[in-house]
């Protein structure tokens, strides 16, 4: 019986260099060979944000070494890779090109095929490496670059129902967090401070909450945020601030949770059962409780990835591979990065001044 295919997976999108392998299985779950993640927040805390010069030669000189790793880990031989596949967009150029040319040498180097990997589809797809998930369901991707309700109908099969018309929710909760004294990366541990404050006590704006269905904005609630910080005299203040930022965005996403709900069964005719968040903001568990409860006010299943799985990681673009590498559907060593790659090619841009909803 031949051997199930391998992928290497590689990820330089933003500042996460990741290599993955993983072996399709008999199960319907792929086995995760070795997953290996390697982050830049030492390089930039004192920037205060991602510098595109500094994280893509972070990755020129991590990603031999990283993938090293995972391969030693994987206990695999490169004889035994079936495929690359490489994330080839969105992102920073800069940081794509790293990773796509190392791929790209490797597969040539092996002779064997080359993918390139939309890297929203790998959070899309990405629960599926602990669960079998019937398409199509609802998809609702909250990132640092991206906050968007899709439906997913099959593999490279998305619609947009949603999308954020300024800010990305990730890059809201990094923003505030960096207007509340807290180091990068500041979102995750923004939630830290909202447990020790009262998330009554700031009264903040819900952006377009009563029109533009299932489409959001938080740039006014980061304006909100940012006159109040300007009157803040302590410690605790901070904190009700910070409780108070969660809990509006909490509200904000189980109102507009419901309304994607709605346009999904519009959108496909159809009841909808499956409700995945994914992305790097999926770990916050406030966000968490709140969809959990909205999902099950209306009797759908609702599906976070493994925790270790909700930021960028290699695996999701490994299983990305592995779902393309059955249909056959290769790319020529001479893709090119995309910075502005999409899920769904025929949804209108919905971001700057002057957007109609």
């Amino acid at each position: 019986m031949p051997k199930k295919p391998i992928i290497l997976g590689i990820e330089t999108s933003c500042d996460e260099t990741a290599v993955s392998l993983i072996q399709d299985d008999d199960s319907g779950i792929p086995k995760i060979l070795s997953n290996i993640v390697s982050s830049q927040f030492d390089i930039h805390k004192e920037f205060g944000g991602v510098v595109p010069e500094l994280a893509a030669r972070s990755h020129v000189e991590k990603i031999n070494i990283i993938a090293e790793k995972a391969i030693k880990e994987s206990a695999v031989s490169l004889s035994e890779v079936s495929a690359i596949a490489t994330t080839s967009g969105p992102g920073l150029i800069i940081c794509l090109s790293v990773g796509l040319n190392f791929g790209k040498a490797m597969a040539s180097s092996l002779n064997i095929p080359f993918i390139g990997v939309n890297h929203l589809e790998g959070h899309a797809l990405s629960p599926k490496l602990h669960k079998k998930i019937e398409y199509p369901y609802l998809l609702l991707l909250i990132s640092g670059g991206h906050t968007q309700f899709l439906s997913v109908n099959g593999l490279g099969k998305y619609k947009r129902l949603g999308t954020t018309i300024d800010d990305a929710l990730g890059e809201a909760f990094d923003k505030t967090a960096k207007l509340l004294g807290i180091e990068f990366p500041g979102g995750p541990k923004l939630e830290k401070f909202a447990e020790k404050g009262d998330k009554s006590k700031f009264k903040l704006p819900k952006p377009i909450i009563n029109k533009g269905g299932c489409n959001l904005s938080f740039a006014g609630l980061k304006t909100a945020v940012l006159k109040i910080t300007n009157n803040i005299k302590s410690e605790q203040e901070k904190f009700d601030l910070a409780a108070s930022f969660q809990n509006t965005i909490e509200e904000i996403l189980h109102i507009k949770s419901k309304i994607a709900f709605e346009e999904f069964s519009k959108s496909n005719l159809t009841q909808l059962n499956s409700f995945v968040v994914a992305g790097g903001v999926a770990a916050n568990s406030g966000i968490r409780k709140k969809l959990i409860e909205i999902s099950n006010e209306n009797n759908i299943e609702i599906i976070f990835p493994d925790m270790s799985l909700c930021g960028d990681n290699a695996a999701m673009i490994a299983l990305v591979g592995l779902e393309k590498y059955k249909l056959k559907n290769f790319d020529d060593l001479d893709l090119q990065a995309n910075p502005r790659l999409t899920l769904d090619k025929n949804a209108k841009f919905l971001k700057g001044a002057g957007v109609v909803l």
